[in-house]
């Protein structure tokens, strides 16, 4: 800098270099080094969290949407039964319980919609909330119902080796344990000497216009050890702190890696079971649509009563209800597959 003082000119600056005989100053580095890729990592970690958490809730909203279909339809098919029920009542060919029990089908499957409603708002507002917008926002493109998405029947996971690749959180724990194991590096550098070099460059005048010239010229220029030789008890007490961190930390990768393990297997199973459910219930739903028009066919034929029409028509609706659930879960237990493997 340039500084005046009674007309008097000096500009200088001064440098330190440490020369990094023992490796403190690049295992330093590398330390921090590590702890960048790993802040890095945590990032893609939140990343892929976030993703996977929108697609699971984009599934739920078709989830929920297909039950609501399936209500409606049998809404519409247990209030034709109230019709019919009714119009045989007052024909004479029934009782009047008949009628009742047709009413309380109907009311039963009403109240569900309510419910459903009310989730499929909530679950839209969290949508909105998760992909940065107003609550509402996306209700204009997802308000008309759509299929929930089929999931391919196998997912090829690849080796194990792979998964350490790919998963954010491992790697994350892998640099967080690199920077601690850098750490033992620099503590036990201050075992050694420290050997630097100084220098010093002035020029100084008592005339502005003399400050370039030869004689204002100024330096100094040399090395310097230190060492801090009565300080090993504190700098070994610092290694073994260091040493019993990077334990830890290798510890910590260690669990990592089994959690990432275990997620990814119970995701592949989950994902494999469901299909079998879904399947299974897709299986009841077309016998329990077969069993109401037998059923319904059967009763007007006087052959049986209504309350057997009733019990097909609850069976029907849970059954759609349920396989409704499950083909939304074998969607988001894919989802679940390709976040366990770090994204997919």
């Amino acid at each position: 800098g340039i500084d005046r003082v009674n007309d008097y000119y000096p500009i200088g600056g001064d440098a330190l270099w440490e020369i990094d005989v023992f490796g403190r100053i690049s295992r330093g580095v590398e330390s921090a080094d590590a702890s960048i890729q790993a802040s890095v990592e945590n990032y893609r970690d939140v990343l892929v969290m976030l993703q996977a958490e929108i697609a699971l809730t984009y599934l739920e909203v078709r989830t929920l949407q297909e039950r609501l279909e399936y209500a409606r339809s049998n809404i519409d098919a247990q209030a034709g039964s109230v019709k019919l029920t009714g119009d045989r009542f007052k024909s004479g060919l029934t009782g009047e319980l008949d009628v009742r029990q047709a009413e309380l089908n109907l009311a039963s499957t009403e109240s569900t919609i309510p419910a459903l409603e009310i989730r499929l708002t909530e679950t839209l507002n969290r949508l909105d909330v998760l992909v940065g917008e107003f609550p509402g926002a996306l209700r204009e493109m997802l308000v008309e119902p759509a299929d929930i998405p089929s999931p391919p029947m196998e997912v090829a996971v690849g080796m194990p080796a792979e998964l350490l690749r790919r998963r954010p959180d491992i790697r994350r724990a892998e640099r967080d344990l690199a920077a601690q194991t850098a750490q033992i590096g620099v503590a036990t550098s201050e075992l050694y000497p420290r050997f630097t070099l100084f220098g010093d460059l002035r020029l100084e005048a008592f005339s502005s216009g003399d400050l370039f010239q030869s004689g204002s010229q100024s330096y100094t220029f040399g090395p310097a050890v230190t060492w801090n030789i009565f300080a090993g008890g504190r700098i070994r007490a610092n290694i073994e702190v260091q040493n019993a961190r990077s334990e830890q930390a290798l510890l910590f990768y260690e669990q990592t890696v089994l959690l990432a393990v275990e997620e990814v297997e119970d995701a592949m199973v989950a994902f494999v079971q469901e299909q079998e459910r879904r399947d299974a219930l897709a299986r009841a739903v077309d016998a329990s649509q077969r069993s109401v028009e037998l059923v319904e066919v059967q009763y007007r034929t006087g052959v049986t009563n209504f309350q057997t029409v009733r019990d097909m028509q609850r069976s029907l609706f849970q059954q759609q209800d349920l396989l409704a659930e499950s083909e939304g879960l074998v969607a988001q237990n894919l989802v679940r597959v390709f976040r366990a493997l770090g994204g997919g």
